[in-house]
């Protein structure tokens, strides 16, 4: 091994000190990773990485993403010693603790420099392919002297396991993302112990196959990192992997390279005989000055290429500079809006009978020739979704403008990936696949949800009624489990006016995720155009008026079943108003006087109808209240042959307010 010289040692042994202590104060935590990778970090953020820390938000910044997210303390001592202003030592200090900056694993908006949130091994892994694809389309459209940068991704041995993790690797291989370099922690250990006990891929060889550009290095010679470092960078038409060899828990006098240093504090006498061993004679979370002044001045060293990128950025064209800013503060432009405004009076005045995915797809065509920040796709299921529209070109290693994604048969990867491009910013990420296979996209809508950003989940094949695909293919309890999750807007349109509006809701939302619900089978047209857009208020009542005394509530296409059941209700002298719920979210956001509106008082007859798991409508029931949908898996059968199977129909619907009204 090339030795290191003692300013890079020292550096590296800073990252390694303040990790081990921070683990040791809080009880908790894994100081094995940062303190194995310590060289590694040192030289990329010392000789390659792109930032300022005095403007963690400059857009043409390099990205660097921690997916082995449980070494949180490597990410937060570099944040601390390059200076970024909301990482201080106090922070260090409160690690895992309740309120601090510092989470357990790194949390985007936390603070200033996670790109982010990591933890799940492999989510990561998983982003960086949407950062970098982001950073190819931006390029393409705006240029190399204003979108310039790398994507560095440090993975782990448990990164790398998970099947994410493999659904990454392909596509950005195929993809050819060749601004994408993976550092892999190639320490052999995991929490059970040598990863010899679970695993024995040849990881590098995996890499190659699904067309990486791969090498292997010493991660604990400074001079080899550098010089992997270099040549990948180097290397345009396919992503990098550099496969660090390292000792976990380097330095540890006897835990390293163990398990025992992966999930645990090292421990006092540990901690004491690691300080020794590494020529770390200081105070527990004490850096030498020359030490700090030298990761200072690493913090400091991207202002002049910052300042050059603000000089290039106002010499453009103004138009363009409008365009780039518009597009990087995530706004949407007047266009949009009026052109769903006039999609909404056409289909009100021709009044079709689309299933509600084709819905979708109509109004994609209106939007996206005038939001050029749309990035759609589909996981092998483009023409079922209908997320392509006649704008968008293929993304490919040829076109790298190309504004849609062919993900394959890729769903956790898809949603990843869709993450990744939202956190980097300048696109808006679309990506459909059927409505069952959220149990594969869960664990990255459920990030999209904790970080606040806005990516747009197509799932269509909403209920029964996509037929004889039968019960594997039928989502029940799918709609239950995604409104468990805070902060998910999950919308189910009733028809195209409404699939209009609710994308409309989805792209404005730049905090908030979205699951727009769609289904197979074709619908009528059950609004006019209205006056703005009504499922912004999550329910409204769409048929008879707030004095009725029976409410039949209803979303997506068992609206139209509601509205049937009125009209039998009305032959026998009853009087309903129906109420189309397309979002439980945005309608739970309403004041009580709304909402009391639209649901009616506590003596109020209110029977809701939904062809899923009835998991949470009684929220909205109250004391005489009744609920017609699914008690159970669905049958392979027509669609019309399983509503009439399972009693979900219109006859159902006005015999359960019947009862109640009694």
């Amino acid at each position: 091994m090339t030795e290191q010289t003692a300013a890079s040692r020292d550096m590296a042994n800073a990252i390694r000190a303040l990790s081990m202590d921070a683990v040791q104060q809080a009880d908790s935590g894994h100081p094995g990773m940062p303190m194995g990778m310590a060289d590694v970090a040192t030289v990329l953020f010392t000789k390659f990485l792109k930032f300022d820390a005095s403007e963690p938000n400059w857009p043409d910044r390099d990205r660097f993403i921690l997916s082995a997210g449980h070494g949180s303390m490597l990410l937060y001592s570099l944040l601390h010693l390059t200076g970024y202003a909301d990482m201080t030592l106090d922070e260090l200090k409160k690690f895992r603790q309740l309120g601090s900056r510092t989470a357990g694993h790194p949390e985007y908006g936390h603070a200033s420099g996670i790109e982010t949130t990591t933890g799940p091994l492999g989510q990561g892994l998983g982003n960086s392919v949407g950062f970098a694809l982001a950073e190819r389309l931006l390029e393409a459209r705006f240029g190399r002297d204003l979108v310039d940068h790398f994507t560095y991704v440090i993975a782990g041995d448990g990164c790398l396991m998970e099947g994410i993790g493999q659904e990454a690797i392909t596509l950005a291989g195929h993809l050819g993302l060749g601004r994408l370099i993976v550092l892999f922690d190639d320490n052999g250990i995991s929490i059970d112990g040598p990863t010899s006990l679970s695993t024995s891929e040849d990881h590098k060889k995996r890499f190659a196959a699904a067309g990486w550009h791969v090498l292997s290095v010493d991660g604990h010679d400074a001079e080899a990192v550098t010089r992997a470092i270099r040549k990948a960078r180097n290397v345009t038409d396919k992503p990098s992997l550099i496969a660090c060899k390292t000792v976990i828990g380097y330095g540890a006098p006897t835990k390293a390279g163990t398990a025992a240093t992966h999930g645990s504090p090292l421990g006092k006498d540990e901690i004491a005989g690691t300080r020794e061993k590494l020529g770390w004679n200081h105070a527990p979370f004490d850096i030498p000055e020359a030490v700090f002044s030298a990761w200072r001045k690493v913090g400091a060293r991207g202002k002049t290429a910052r300042r050059k990128w603000t000089k290039r950025h106002a010499e453009m064209p103004a138009d363009d500079r409008a365009e780039f800013d518009r597009r990087m503060k995530g706004d949407i432009p007047a266009a949009v809006g009026e052109a769903i405004d006039a999609f909404k009076t056409k289909v009100a005045t021709e009044k079709p009978a689309w299933a509600t995915r084709k819905s979708s797809q109509e109004v994609l065509e209106v939007i996206n020739p005038v939001l050029p920040d749309t990035i759609g796709g589909s996981a092998d299921l483009t023409g079922s979704n209908n997320t392509k529209t006649a704008t968008l070109k293929p993304a490919t290693k040829a076109d790298p403008a190309g504004r849609y994604v062919y993900y394959g048969i890729r769903e956790h990867a898809m949603a990843a990936a869709m993450n990744g491009m939202a956190l980097h910013g300048g696109v808006i990420p679309y990506g459909g696949t059927f409505m069952v296979f959220t149990d594969y996209c869960r664990p990255s809508i459920r990030l999209s949800a904790l970080m606040g950003i806005r990516v747009i989940y197509v799932m269509t094949h909403d209920s029964i009624g996509l037929g004889e695909d039968g019960p594997t293919h039928q989502p029940v309890e799918h709609l239950a489990a995604l409104r468990a999750i805070p902060n998910l807007n999950v919308m189910r349109p009733a028809d195209a006016i409404e699939t209009a509006e609710c994308w409309q809701i989805a792209l404005e939302a730049k905090t908030t995720p979205s699951i727009i619900a769609l289904t197979r089978q074709n619908l009528p047209t059950v609004r006019d155009a209205g006056d703005g857009n009504r499922c912004t208020r999550g329910a409204y009542i769409l048929a008879g008026d707030a004095s009725a005394p029976i409410r039949l509530i209803a979303s997506g296409s068992e609206v139209q079943l509601a509205l049937g059941a009125r009209d039998l209700l009305a032959a026998e002298g009853l009087t309903a108003a129906v109420v189309s719920m397309p979002s439980w979210e945005l309608f739970e956001a309403q004041d009580d006087t709304y909402r009391r509106e639209v649901m009616g008082g506590d003596d109020t007859v209110r029977v809701a109808c939904e062809a899923a798991a009835g998991f949470g409508w009684e929220r909205w029931l109250g004391a005489k209240g009744a609920f017609v949908g699914m008690k159970g898996f669905g049958a392979s059968a027509k669609a019309s042959d399983l509503y009439k199977h399972f009693g979900i129909t219109a006859e159902a619907i006005a015999a359960a307010a019947r009862q109640l009204a009694q």
